[in-house]
């Protein structure tokens, strides 16, 4: 059974706006999914969904499942807080904590629990290691994480993810506030992790979906449209809308 599997999920906003549209897809395990479609089709909200960022929204109606591990996490009796610790989020903006390298790094296991310095310390450093920041901070650890560039606080906020040990990583444009060689180093990354995690990445950059994906989701006026093996579906799109998105006629 993959990781996740959406079942007829609908999103409707103010009882108006239905952002998403009885969607229904499986998603591979230990692969990059790219949800690519115009602007307004429902990227984010499918993204926002699979971990309750929808419950932070007011006047939203979620219809349907989102099955993690067999599980459905629009349930309201799910465990909000151990959910989010299996699926760890990457913004459109880096938003490093108000605290230090180290701190932020170490926040999300010292909210789990974990207490011991060494294994904070080892947690830290393993962490800041596979997003590939280690060697950039590793003498200033103590030091604000607002004092880093921007690049470099998308990749702590990469390491702060990890650092909790999730099973799926979620990116909602996760490079689109970086400069190209910032962002050419986050993709490096995700694609290094992809064999250890699931990673859902929505994204608005078609040469991005196609430099990175495995399998990919195309999504238009909140309906699923077509998914399939990137190759497949870069290669040789069934659907006409797809088509026309991939030609530049739909933006």
């Amino acid at each position: 059974m993959p990781h996740i599997s959406i079942r007829n999920l609908s999103v409707t906003y103010d009882g108006a706006h239905q952002a998403l549209r009885n969607v229904s897809v499986d998603i591979p395990d230990g692969q990059i999914t790219a949800v690519i479609g115009p602007s307004g089709c429902g990227k984010s909200t499918l993204l926002r969904a699979c971990n309750r960022m929808l419950d932070l929204n007011d006047g939203v109606t979620v219809q349907g499942e989102a099955l993690i591990d067999g599980v459905n996490i629009l349930d309201a009796s799910v465990d909000v807080t151990q959910l989010r610790k299996k699926l760890g989020l990457l913004s459109q903006k880096p938003f490093p904590l108000p605290m230090s390298i180290y701190d932020n790094v170490a926040y999300g296991p010292r909210i789990h629990g974990v207490k011991d310095r060494r294994r904070l310390d080892e947690t830290v450093e393993r962490c800041l290691r596979m997003s590939s920041l280690y060697q950039e901070v590793k003498d200033r650890l103590h030091r604000p994480a607002s004092k880093l560039s921007v690049g470099q606080q998308q990749r702590l906020c990469l390491a702060r993810a990890l650092a909790v040990e999730p099973e799926v990583l979620l990116g909602d444009e996760p490079t689109s506030a970086l400069d190209p060689q910032s962002a050419q180093q986050v993709e490096k990354r995700l694609v290094e992790l992809k064999g250890d995690y699931t990673i859902v990445l929505v994204t608005h950059i078609l040469r991005q979906a196609k430099r990175v994906a495995d399998y990919v989701i195309f999504l238009y006026l909140g309906e699923l449209v077509e998914h399939g093996p990137a190759a497949d579906v870069f290669a040789s799109p069934k659907d006409a809308k797809t088509q026309a998105y991939f030609s530049g006629e739909v933006s």
